[in-house]
């Protein structure tokens, strides 16, 4: 019986009430790109609060990671080609003034226009970008 559906579904929970304990909690948007921006360019208003996050979103899959428990991400070996992503995420987000959480998971929720066509846009360019690398480089 296939259960890897289970993994996104737990996931996505995981994440959603995330958000709305942030929301609910601190009145903030739950945003990674503008969280972890914010702790390194000091922009941030909750030091604290900052660094509890990016504390648990590093710390967290790297506490399951020692605990033995390994997903199948089906992500590249090449560790360049896992940095240029990356960096290329990292940038995206700051012209999108937002990430997938920001836009995808608070603003649709929000029924936020802005949300919906950034996410959209990502989307479209993730699928885009997917089929160039698998056809064009056989990645």
């Amino acid at each position: 019986m296939q259960i890897a559906w289970i993994y996104g579904l737990i996931g996505g929970l995981c994440i959603g009430s995330a958000a709305a304990l942030l929301l609910l909690g601190t009145g903030r948007i739950m945003g990674a790109s503008g969280i972890v921006g914010g702790l390194i360019d000091g922009s941030g208003s909750n030091r604290g609060a900052t660094v509890a996050f990016v504390a648990g979103l590093i710390g967290l899959p790297a506490l399951m990671s020692m605990g033995g428990w390994h997903g199948d991400t089906q992500a590249s070996s090449n560790v360049a080609l896992l940095v240029l992503g990356g960096l290329t995420v990292g940038i995206g987000t700051r012209f999108a003034n937002g990430c997938t959480s920001g836009h995808g998971v608070c603003g649709l929720s929000r029924f936020s226009l802005r949300g919906l066509v950034a996410t959209i846009a990502y989307i479209g360019a993730g699928a885009i970008t997917v089929t160039l690398l698998r056809w064009g480089l056989g990645l």
